[in-house]
């Protein structure tokens, strides 16, 4: 088996910048949800089976406390920071693995996975779906690869 590991800020805030709006019945914005579902089930329709998606479910961190000016929800559109709990919901109500991350970040999440994965014995090979370059230090040969989801599994 294979394990994609999905970096659902990037895809979040990809998608929000990439799609048109859209509101549910209540008026709450979507849009951005919709896209990263689109294309989570287009990865699984071309046979991904074993998915894990890490967001950064807030936005600060330690490293706010350790670093002035480090990143933070400031200037976030609060439509994009809406998205986050119900992005991470409907995909844990699919059964995709979820790690909403309030103390450490994303990319923390998925090193971890990534590394976890990496030694077991029944994982054939580990791909980390984002283009954050932080995550390039988990790279191992062809066994833990970063892969460029958005050109290989686009939804067409």
């Amino acid at each position: 088996m294979d394990v994609y590991l999905i970096d659902g800020t990037y895809e979040l805030f990809r998608h929000f910048f990439a799609v048109p709006s859209a509101k549910d019945a209540q008026g709450q914005e979507i849009g951005a949800v919709r896209g990263v579902l689109t294309s989570v089930v287009s990865m699984i329709e071309k046979g991904a089976t074993h998915l894990g998606v890490a967001t950064d479910h807030v936005v600060e961190s330690f490293r706010n406390d350790l670093y002035p000016g480090y990143k933070t929800s400031e200037g976030v559109p609060a439509e994009l920071l809406s998205q986050f709990p119900i992005l991470e919901e409907l995909l844990e109500s699919m059964g995709i693995k979820v790690w909403p991350e309030v103390y450490f970040e994303a990319d923390d999440a998925l090193a971890s996975a990534a590394a976890k994965a990496a030694n077991d014995e029944r994982v054939g090979q580990v791909l980390i779906c984002t283009p954050d370059k932080d995550l390039s230090q988990c790279v191992a040969g062809k066994r833990v690869v970063q892969l460029d989801r958005p050109a290989r599994y686009s939804a067409r």
